[in-house]
Formats: structure tokens, sequence, C-alpha cells
């Protein structure tokens, strides 16, 4: 993953909403394999249909076609760079593959599988040269707003991960919604920065699923020097606060001691100057036990203020795992929000 990658958010994962709609053929491996965030892995086994491979795998065509599936975002997105990874797939990859994209908000899936010469599709990967075993980043040509993906392979072959990164659009739509998770993924946020990600990384804390198990969540190694540790996540847009709900699911031997909540609104900042801010933002949760393996709320009652933020610092001590945090609120508009403060 490249330093920009690691700014960006992978619109086309499976755990953001993002589905196969449509494939021309998925003979010896489901399409909907390669949209999964887990690294490909290796299985030296066979199913019905020949060896079972870790993406999507189509036969091997015998006439002058290509294959090709089209993809539905969980969430309208702008898309930055795609990256296309060939992992295990030596001697069945496709030799060239390019990606087109549309805006069509409003349209069912069967409007856009069966009608596609009705779709307005735009070119965010021109028919690029790919290779085995091996992971292929390429910028994209277009980076505005897209609700759907069409990847073509030319002519055939696998994929082991299809990743798109770039932000998610902001639905406006939420803007009239109250007691909403304004740190979910789904509406944008993103982790930022962690000062440690040894057992697992900060961005799982904020998917909208129940954690799977303890790798699923945040967790740092064990801290052998003074201190804590802590990450940082950036809100989709300013939102005001009314409760908290921190889970520690299946951390027992590992969670942390306590936590507290650090929040700033800086609208405008950049991620390498953030880190820095961050030690200077105010206190908006004091320091609160935590227990193993269960969720903890707190209502507006344990806040420190009310006031719009964009951002917000969580701080364990000394060390540990959480699975899942959520913040409850509503999104303002910034002109709002500049109000409030």
């Amino acid at each position: 993953m490249s330093d920009r990658q690691k700014e960006l958010m992978n619109v086309a994962s499976s755990e953001l909403g993002t589905k196969v709609i449509y494939t021309s053929d998925e003979f010896f491996a489901d399409c909907e394999r390669m949209l999964q965030e887990t690294p490909a892995v290796f299985k030296d086994e066979y199913d019905e249909h020949g060896h079972w491979m870790d993406g999507w795998e189509t036969r091997r065509r015998r006439d002058d076609g290509n294959d090709h599936c089209i993809l539905s975002l969980g969430q309208v997105s702008r898309i930055l760079e795609l990256e296309i990874d060939t992992s295990f797939f030596k001697g069945n990859y496709p030799p060239s593959a390019s990606v087109k994209a549309c805006y069509a908000p409003d349209a069912s899936d069967e409007e856009i599988v069966n009608n596609p010469n009705n779709i307005e599709w735009v070119t965010l990967l021109k028919q690029s040269d790919l290779g085995p075993h091996d992971v292929f980043c390429f910028e994209s040509e277009y980076q505005q707003s897209v609700t759907h993906l069409k990847i073509d392979i030319y002519p055939d072959g696998g994929i082991a991960r299809f990743k798109a990164y770039g932000f998610i659009s902001f639905d406006h739509k939420l803007y009239a919604q109250e007691n909403i998770n304004v740190i979910s993924r789904r509406t944008g946020a993103r982790a930022v920065y962690a000062n440690n990600e040894f057992f697992g990384e900060l961005r799982n804390i904020l998917k909208i699923t129940e954690a799977e198990n303890m790798g699923d969540g945040w967790e740092t190694r064990r801290r052998r020097e003074p201190g804590f540790d802590f990450g940082i996540i950036e809100l989709a847009n300013p939102a005001i606060i009314d409760n908290i709900m921190i889970d520690t699911n299946f951390f027992k031997g590992n969670y942390p001691d306590s936590f507290s909540l650090h929040a700033a609104y800086i609208p405008n900042t950049t991620h390498s100057s953030v880190v820095t801010q961050a030690m200077f933002w105010e206190e908006f949760l004091p320091k609160q036990k935590l227990q193993m393996d269960q969720k903890h709320y707190f209502d507006n009652s344990h806040l420190l203020h009310n006031k719009p933020i964009t951002h917000i610092r969580i701080n364990i001590f000394p060390d540990g795992g959480v699975s899942r945090l959520r913040l409850f609120g509503k999104f303002i508009k910034p002109k709002d929000a500049e109000k409030l403060l």
C-alpha cells in the first residue's frame, strides 16, 4: 500500500456494502471474493470446478470476447487510485484490464445490467498491462463522484483482489437525521493515525458490523515504557455528539484499563499536521474505566461540551484492544457549525 493509499479508503470493499451485480463468468472462483479486505491466501485444495482460488476467476474463453463484471458501490464515492492484485494467479492471470465508472444513483441494478448502453460510462483506467502474482497500482483518470464500476479483463483469467481508493461522497440527506453513528466508515469517517497497530488496525473500530473475533478490532502491542496508546479519527463533516459506545468484545486479558476522548474542530488540515495538532485538543470525555468483553455506554452527561467537532483522539491506558467505537449524534453544515463555536 502506498503512502497516499493510507490516507484514502477502499471504497470498493464489501465491508462498505459494495457488491457484484453482474459478471460474465465466475466458473472457477466467485467474483465477490475479490472485494474482501483481507489479503489473498493460497490453499492447496480442489473443488468441483478445479483448484480453489482466492479471488475472481473465469473459465478459458474460446472466442474473441472478454470477461467483465459490474460493481455497485456501497456508497457514492470519488476514486483517486486503483489497485489490481493478481496474487497466486500465475498461469491464469489476465494480461490486461480496464475500469470504467458511472454516476447513476437512482438507477436500479436491473437498469445498469440490462441497459448498459443507456448509461454514460467514463474511463477510470484505460486498458493496461497486468502480470502474474503481483500488485498493480494505477491513478484514476476520472475523480468525480461515481456509483458503479465496470471491470474488464482481457480476455479472461483471475484477479485476487480489486481495490478502489478514494473518499466517500458525503450524503447530504444525513443532515436531516439524528442519533446516527457519525464515525461509521459508511458515513465517510476515516482512521487517520494510530501510534501502534501491532495486532489490529484502528480503522476496524469504525465498522458498522459487530466484531467477528479479537483480530477484528484495534489492538496495540504490550507497552513496556511510560505513556499510553492513541488513535486519531476524522469525521466526514462536522457533528454534535450526544452519546458514546465503546466495545471491548473478545478482549478479555488484553482490554485497556481505561480510555478517554479528546476532540477538535479543524475543518481544514492535513494528515501530517493533524498528529501534532492532536496534542493540544480539548478533552471531550474524561478518563473512564473499562471492563473486559462488553459494551460501555456514556450519555451526554459524561461529555465536557456539546460543540461541533471534526476529529477525535481516542486514548487507551496504557495499551490493549478495542473492537468498536461509536459516536451517536447529528451532522451539521459547516456554516452552521461555525456559528456554534
